[in-house]
């Protein structure tokens, strides 16, 4: 081969390897192999893509809020994103990035300089090859007899450059698109250093600051609100169509930050199973659990998890069993006095609901019948630690005429029933001994509720209602002290 073919040849495989390398190894530095940069709705974070949003404010939510009926002390938070104060990765991300598109830059910077050598090279073969055409016509048309022998070879040697002319054009357009992308490398610095910027103007430390200010405040603000009063309680939102008739589910109150498990224990006695799903998206959406053994069966549906452990009635008896799951052990045991068992004062619905065990913003409390209040309900407060009974408080509502019933702040709210049209009709404040009649619907989507509780930290009540698990929101009514506003 003659060197113009073998500069040719180096010149057409370095082509080759931009063409690959720009096709392959840029979109992947830049991030474009597998991702789309898109521009996310105003306050919505893109976390396809992980892109702030351009307003930085706007990617706050909402912390958390408590107001009083008429307005005052709004207590709402607003603190940013988590993956905002994780300013050390994502930094660190956005520099190595910004970091390789400089040297992507460099790199096609000297390679647009060599290209540039070729591309100038090429030109000017081009134009000799072009000549180098136009003269063997010439030659061909008036020395056809003198020199047919010589221009036949040369003519042969024609033939094979001819298809190097379009070879030579497609490697110019090759050329200008190594300048687009050296435009785009630069457009995306630019880009990037700005964002840079902007991140770097929420300092990690400064967000930190923020957001314990806020935090702060926030508890100053729930420090002033006394407990509330129920006020209404939304429709039935289920969550899960599980287990039998009758049973109970619940999440623990006082369960550390992020420890989400769902407790799970179908049927009324004789049996001995819970299970603990590891999160309610597992409980909601799968069937895997952990199924623990009590060393007793429970009776009735009014069991609680609190602080690690469950709380029930042992089947048969007005013993009350506190279970410790990480040591599969009884922690403590204790008698309810006088308490009725054995269905002697169940709820209305039957099913040995004669003690029913429940938590609220005040701790552990159970709830019962005694001979002695001729039937009526009675309510303790429970020591979680030692089961002894702190105080207990006579109504004058009967058990055998309640639907079921469910602690708030310290009041005891029941309901006219357990199945059709049900309503809490019924309330007792045990903070001054006295009740009331209210009012407050509660839709019974299944028609058959055996279980109702309340759980202090997400402000709702858990229920099993005919085979399904549901929720309920809590409206309550905040009383401000005036000597604190």
């Amino acid at each position: 081969m003659s060197v113009p073919l073998l500069k040719i040849g180096v010149v057409l495989s370095t082509m080759a390897m931009i063409t690959n390398w720009m096709s392959q190894t840029l979109p992947s530095l830049v991030g474009l192999n597998s991702t789309k940069l898109s521009v996310a709705p105003p306050g919505v974070p893109d976390r396809s893509t992980g892109v702030l949003p351009a307003n930085p404010e706007e990617s706050w939510q909402v912390y958390s809020s408590a107001q009083d009926s008429e307005g005052r002390c709004v207590c709402t938070v607003v603190a940013p994103q988590q993956t905002m104060c994780s300013r050390d990765a994502r930094t660190k991300q956005l520099r190595q990035l910004l970091e390789k598109v400089q040297n992507m830059t460099q790199s096609i910077q000297n390679l647009d300089q060599r290209t540039q050598k070729d591309l100038q090279y090429v030109q000017r073969m081009e134009v000799q090859l072009r000549g180098l055409e136009s003269k063997f016509k010439q030659v061909e048309e008036s020395h056809k007899q003198n020199i047919a022998k010589q221009y036949k070879a040369i003519k042969e040697k024609m033939e094979e450059l001819r298809p190097m002319i379009p070879v030579l054009e497609e490697y110019k357009a090759d050329a200008k698109l190594v300048m687009q992308f050296k435009e785009e490398v630069k457009n995306l610095t630019s880009v990037l250093s700005e964002l840079q910027e902007e991140i770097g103007a929420f300092d990690y430390e400064e967000l930190h600051n923020r957001v314990s200010n806020l935090e702060e405040r926030l508890r100053a603000c729930m420090q002033k609100l006394a407990c509330g009063k129920l006020t209404g309680i939304s429709d039935a939102i289920t969550i899960k169509t599980s287990g039998s008739r009758y049973g109970s589910w619940m999440t623990d109150p006082l369960a550390p930050d992020g420890d989400t498990r769902v407790w799970y224990m179908d049927g009324y006695h004789n049996n001995r199973f819970v299970r603990e799903y590891k999160s309610m998206a597992d409980f909601m959406y799968s069937d895997n659990f952990t199924s623990h053994r009590l060393p007793h069966p429970w009776s009735g549906t009014g069991q609680v998890v609190y602080n690690g452990s469950i709380y029930f009635n042992k089947f048969q008896s007005n013993t009350i069993i506190k279970f410790d799951f990480k040591t599969a052990t009884i922690s403590k045991s204790g008698q309810l006095d006088y308490a009725g068992y054995n269905n002697r004062y169940h709820y209305s619905w039957g099913g040995h609901s004669d003690i029913d065990l429940m938590v609220d913003e005040g701790g552990l409390w159970a709830v019962y019948a005694t001979n002695q209040n001729a039937g009526n309900i009675v309510i303790s407060k429970i020591n979680p630690l030692t089961l002894q009974v702190i105080k207990s408080y006579a109504t004058n509502h009967p058990k055998r005429s309640a639907g079921e019933a469910f602690m708030i702040c310290g009041t005891l709210y029941v309901t006219n029933g357990y199945s059709g049209g049900t309503k809490v009709y019924y309330a007792f404040h045990t903070n001054s001994s006295t009740y009331e009649y209210i009012d407050i619907p509660l839709q019974n989507k299944y028609s058959h509720i055996s279980m109702l509780d309340y759980n202090p930290r997400d402000r709702a009540l858990y229920a099993w209602n005919n085979g399904h698990q549901v929720l309920y929101n809590v409206t309550l009514f905040h009383v401000i002290r005036s000597e604190e506003l």
